[in-house]
């Protein structure tokens, strides 16, 4: 079993009712079958944090593909996602999926970096097995004895 690692803050599951938070966790099974309930839980919880920091955020965020697949299945839901974003923020959050340009963004770690800051900043827990970009490194392919390198012993 795989332990989540969280920093403390706000259960973001709690922003949606738990009838619509169970039909997006149902949706997310059906179409990842292989998903556990409790993890399809987790990763709703995620999607709400990531959709309530992008509310509040100055600069663009990035979710996950995890975290992405979650928004999508409940942009599905459109009058339910309208009225959560219209009772929780006000204004609705568009998905304008799209490249930022690197210059004036930093490049995706960076991006995913000042993301995942935004919802711990935001108040909310942060579930790292929704975030695995964020062990990546942000080099090249030099093959200087890095933990994925050929050289590496």
């Amino acid at each position: 079993m795989t332990t989540a690692q969280k920093h403390l803050g706000t259960d973001p599951r709690t922003l949606i009712k738990a009838d619509l938070r169970a039909v997006l966790v149902s949706n997310m099974r059906d179409k990842f079958p292989d998903l556990t309930e409790e993890k399809a839980d987790r990763g709703v919880g995620q999607m709400l944090a990531f959709v309530a920091a992008s509310a509040h955020s100055d600069k663009p965020l990035s979710p996950s593909p995890l975290v992405d697949d979650f928004w999508h299945a409940f942009l599905l839901h459109t009058r339910a996602y309208q009225d959560f974003c219209e009772e929780m923020f006000g204004a609705f959050v568009h998905h304008q999926p799209g490249f930022l340009d690197r210059e004036e963004h930093g490049g995706g770690k960076e991006l995913r970096a000042r993301t995942v800051d935004a919802v711990t900043l935001a108040g909310y827990e942060l579930d790292h097995e929704f975030w695995p970009e964020l062990d990546l490194a942000s080099c090249t392919q030099c093959h200087a004895n890095c933990h994925d390198s050929p050289k590496h012993a």
